[in-house]
């Protein structure tokens, strides 16, 4: 164990041996090297002191030759050298008046100098260093420097130079263009035109009222060509001043465009083009200026169609016109004017012509022609308003003249003068307040009260009659509100009616009044809005019908049908009792009979059982008789019984129960309805009618069918089959009571006055249609519900 350590460590050993003599080797090889180049850099050095004594010796002719101010300044802003224009634009000699360089920045810069100071020491140079410097009283000019640092051989710096412009001039020229660049953004920004810079039909630049215009948002609008948003009113002219402004032969120039705005609408602007060239007469942008005369162009459009609807509307006015200016010419008149003064020239050829003198060539027409003459003279020297003057002519006709006098910002401008013939309507009035008086009489003379209340039901007239009603006399009735003085029972329906009223409905009720005497009184009123000379809802006029009579004879009626519903309650009990009376002694006789066949069968003979066998055929006609007769009466219109009844159903369920023989058949034709109706009934009239029809067939194959068709307000139905038919002369009698003319089958003859019955308390009717030996076909009618 202890040899192997050893082995290991004298390892170890060796190889720390090796990388020693590795390691010096390196150094070796390192040292000459560094030797070599510490050499080479002296030689170099040796060069460069050279070439900078050459280099200062140039410097010193480049500093006695250049034009701009040339100032060399120690490490603490001394100057230590300095040229003439220095020495000149600075007003110091350093050599004379020492002075430091920092002493002549102004104050508002002194902060921007330490650190542009620090820049140029740090940096090694300095660039566009700008500042206002204070060189005499009053002068205060702005230099642009440009300055570098100066080094000794070691590489320190032990001065600065710099190069010093005067840019006081260009800065006030930068400042004046600022300035009004601004103030030109400010108008562009805030103006109501639309402003747009373009470069070759590009857009660059544009104001917000461009924006606003167009609908476009900014980032849209740049870069967008202008052209594919407008169209030139009138292309043609708009491709014209395009060529000659591409040639350079036109700088601006007009044109109405149609825009096409973001939301998809057309608005109309008023383009000014101008080009901005540059000194050789090449375009380099062009300025437009947009005003949106969408609104303008509407209300020029306004205006025209406007004054073509008032040209028009005067030229076919069925009132003469005729419109005056200050000088008593004529400046528009119509065709009726014309017309109604016999002038057989066209209107358009009288503008120009002296009133005056027209005026005295129509005044024969008039009754007073001085005073025709006269009164135009009053008129246009008072100039005051006129309306509906009458004059009568010679031949009888009336016209009505309107005087209006035009002003324009208070100065007279002319008159416009109206003539209405009106003649008929002046009959009219007259015949009108003919017919007035005359159905006055008859309002105030008719066997209708009538009465005119106000909004406060507060009466206004009433006629001569209403009075009669009433017991009390007009002047009683006058100013009084009706509700009160006439005790309306019912008065919470006046305020509805009223409501009702301002609607414009008209409408009919009842109240219950007193009259003076105090007798009760039912009135049927017919109400209707009345309205005054304005159209505005004035009252209510009422022509009230005296009803009290009617009144009491419903009472009556519902009296008697009270009475009548009761003893037909009695009469259906009496006919309950009288059944069951009737058909006791009818159950023993019958059983007497049967007793009589057991007990007695070979002592009576077949001849004495016949007889016994007849009598009970009676007894079970009897039976059906009295059963048909209670069914009969008991067939009652009983409306809480009704609901609704699937009739396909009935007609089933009656197949189920009734005999119908092997070679007949019931065939359901059509799909019969559901309606509304007492079920007991229906079944009872469908199985009358079937069991009809399939007892009286004797053909082989009979058929029996049964439809329905909707005619409006009723279900029509019918049952016809094939068997042998009604003679004519029954065709009435069967549906009365006990009528039957078969004698086959012992039938009670009330069946189908059970049928007729029952569709008459369902608002129809029966009807029968046969021919003996071809068949018979029944139809009824049911109202619907």
């Amino acid at each position: 164990m202890a040899e192997n350590r050893i082995e290991i460590l004298e390892r170890a050993l060796e190889r720390q041996k090796k990388a020693r003599r590795q390691a010096e080797s390196i150094l070796e090889v390192k040292s000459r090297e560094l030797f070599d180049t510490a050499r080479q850099l002296k030689e170099a050095n040796e060069q460069l002191e050279g070439l900078l004594s050459e280099k200062t010796a140039e410097l010193q002719g480049i500093f006695v030759n250049i034009v701009d101010p040339y100032v060399v300044m120690d490490t603490y802003g001394n100057v230590i050298r300095m040229n003439s224009a220095a020495k000149e634009f600075l007003g110091f000699d350093h050599a004379k008046n020492p002075k430091n360089l920092t002493e002549l920045v102004h104050p508002d810069y002194e902060q921007y100098t330490r650190d542009s100071l620090r820049q140029l020491f740090r940096d090694g140079f300095l660039k566009n260093y700008v500042a206002r410097i204070q060189v005499a009283p009053g002068h205060e000019p702005f230099v642009q420097i440009n300055g570098s640092v100066i080094y000794d051989r070691d590489n320190k710096p032990v001065a600065a130079q710099g190069i010093i412009r005067d840019i006081t001039r260009e800065r006030e020229a930068a400042d004046l263009i600022r300035e009004q660049k601004q103030q030109l953004d400010i108008i562009v920004d805030h103006s109501p035109l639309g402003i747009v810079l373009t470069v070759d039909g590009q857009i660059i630049k544009a104001n917000h009222a461009f924006e606003v215009l167009t609908g476009y948002p900014h980032q849209e609008v740049i870069g967008k060509k202008l052209a594919s948003l407008s169209t030139p009113e009138d292309p043609d002219l708009g491709a014209r001043l395009e060529r000659e402004m591409a040639r350079g032969t036109r700088d601006t120039y007009h044109l109405v465009k149609r825009y096409v705005r973001a939301d998809g609408r057309n608005i109309l602007a008023k383009a000014t083009v101008s080009a901005v060239r540059d000194k050789n007469g090449k375009e380099v942008y062009r300025v437009k200026i947009l005003e949106d005369i969408t609104r303008q162009r509407e209300a020029e459009l306004k205006i025209h169609a406007s004054e073509s609807r008032l040209s028009n509307l005067i030229e076919n006015l069925n009132t003469a016109v005729l419109l005056e200016d200050q000088d008593r010419k004529i400046a528009l008149t119509n065709q009726q004017f014309c017309d109604i003064f016999g002038i057989t020239a066209p209107p358009e050829s009288l503008k120009g012509y002296d009133c005056d003198t027209a005026a005295r060539q129509s005044m024969g027409l008039f009754e007073d022609e001085n005073g025709f003459l006269d009164r135009i003279d009053e008129i246009l020297k008072a100039r005051e308003l006129v309306h509906g003057e009458e004059l009568l002519l010679k031949d009888g006709r009336i016209l009505e003249r309107d005087y209006i006098p035009i002003y324009s910002d208070e100065h007279y401008q002319g008159h416009l003068w109206t003539y209405s013939d009106v003649t008929l309507p002046r009959l009219y009035k007259q015949t009108i307040e003919q017919e007035r008086n005359k159905y006055g009489s008859i309002i105030a003379n008719m066997n209708l009260g009538m009465i005119e209340v106000d909004l406060d039901d507060t009466i206004q007239m009433v006629n001569k009659r209403f009075s009669q009603m009433s017991g009390y006399g007009e002047t009683e009735l006058l100013g009084q509100t009706a509700t009160e003085i006439l005790r309306v029972s019912n008065k919470e329906i006046i305020p509805e009616m009223l409501e009702r009223r301002k609607k414009g409905y008209s409408d009919s009720y009842e109240v219950e009044v007193a009259t003076k005497k105090g007798e009760r009184k039912y009135w049927l009123v017919s109400g209707a809005p009345r309205y005054d000379e304005k159209g505005r809802l004035a009252g209510t006029i009422g022509i009230h019908l005296d009803v009290t009579m009617q009144k009491e004879l419903e009472a009556q009626k519902e009296l008697l049908l009270k009475e009548l519903q009761a003893s037909n309650r009695e009469l259906s009990e009496y006919a309950h009792i009288v059944s069951h009376d009737l058909k006791s002694p009818l159950r023993s006789v019958n059983a007497l009979v049967s007793w009589m066949q057991e007990d007695y069968r070979d002592k009576l003979g077949p001849e004495g059982q016949l007889q016994l066998q007849m009598m009970q055929d009676k007894i079970e006609g009897m039976d059906h008789l009295i059963d048909d007769i209670l069914r009969y009466s008991s067939i009652q219109q009983d409306a809480a019984a009704q609901e609704e009844v699937d009739l396909n159903q009935v007609v089933s369920n009656i197949r189920e129960i009734i005999f119908i023989p092997d070679h007949v058949r019931i065939v359901i034709m059509d799909e019969l309805p559901v309606i509304r109706a007492i079920p007991a009934q229906m079944h009872q009239l469908f199985q009358n009618l079937l069991s009809n029809a399939v007892t009286h067939i004797e053909n082989p194959e009979g058929l029996v069918t049964v439809g329905c068709r909707d005619i409006g307000d009723f279900w029509e139905f019918y049952v016809e089959d094939n068997g042998v038919g009604i003679p004519p002369e029954y065709h009435q009698k069967i549906f009365q009571m006990f009528q039957s003319i078969s004698g086959k089958r012992k039938g009670t003859g009330i069946g189908l006055s059970i049928v007729k019955k029952i569709t008459e308390l369902h608002g129809g009717e029966v009807r029968v249609a046969s021919t003996p030996g071809q068949g018979t076909t029944f139809t009824f009618t049911i109202r619907k519900q």
